[in-house]
């Protein structure tokens, strides 16, 4: 958890294209990615589940271990709500994550009252304690995503949850879907913790979001997104032709995937 915790200190801006499967988390990782993180939505169209918790936590935890096992450094998995309403739950919850080599969590708040996250955090951070470890918690706040304040108050909102997530314990600030570069400042020099924010429509430019104070930049289910189309495009062509189309011959060659998970 310190190396991860370190990865946020704001000396530059932590790049995260977000994984969602032991494959893409090892391919990432060899193209450098210092940390790996995961995208729920991303994990759960893998799993053949549809995003939003739908996913069985067992199902999520056994991802979270496959992935843990090819990497070598921190990996921290986007586990959506927690799984339960019960912060103790949650708390047992995320125990599994750490006993199986999870260094971060994303937990967010969706359309529950922030208090019950700030349960969740607090509950976590407990029993965490009590077994001898932690975990970085980067609290996602939907308050842009699901539009959760009128839109001249939202700062104003994030702001005010930060706090309340802060004093939980939280480690992190995650607020998808801030893009305007005066909101992006005024919360990253205000929520007192490192700000997290995804790709979006109209963000700045990555210098730009490190001199605004950013602390971690995440793709979400972008790259997933991308792959799943291009994976229906030539599967499409080779049903109707028999051929896979011309993006087969950009194909990574299979001698560089196996060698990705051949121990030397």
């Amino acid at each position: 958890m310190n190396e991860f915790k370190k990865l946020h200190d704001g000396s530059k801006l932590l790049n995260l294209p977000n994984a969602w499967d032991a494959g893409s988390a090892r391919l990432f990782e060899s193209l450098g990615a210092p940390a790996i993180a995961t995208t729920s939505a991303g994990v759960a169209w893998a799993q053949g589940y549809a995003d939003n918790d739908h996913l069985p936590v067992d199902n999520a935890i056994a991802v979270a271990a496959n992935i843990a096992r090819v990497l070598t450094v921190p990996l921290s998995i986007d586990f959506e709500n927690g799984y339960s309403s019960d912060p103790q739950q949650v708390a047992r919850n995320v125990l599994r994550l750490i006993e199986v080599g999870v260094a971060g969590i994303n937990l967010e708040d969706g359309n529950d009252a922030p208090e019950l996250l700030a349960d969740k955090i607090r509950a976590i951070k407990t029993l965490a304690s009590q077994s001898g470890k932690d975990i970085f918690i980067n609290t996602r706040t939907d308050v842009y995503l699901r539009g959760l304040a009128p839109e001249s108050e939202r700062v104003a909102e994030v702001l005010r949850r930060a706090a309340l997530y802060q004093a939980a314990g939280a480690n992190g600030l995650f607020v998808p879907g801030i893009c305007k570069v005066e909101e992006i400042k005024t919360v990253a020099a205000s929520a007192g913790l490192p700000l997290n924010v995804m790709d979006w429509p109209g963000l700045p430019s990555n210098e730009e979001l490190h001199q605004l104070g950013v602390a971690r930049f995440s793709a979400g289910s972008g790259i997933s997104q991308a792959l799943w189309a291009v994976a229906a495009g030539m599967a499409k062509d080779f049903l109707a032709t028999g051929n896979a189309g011309p993006l087969i011959a950009q194909a990574m060659p299979y001698g560089d995937l196996q060698a990705l998970f051949v121990k030397s």
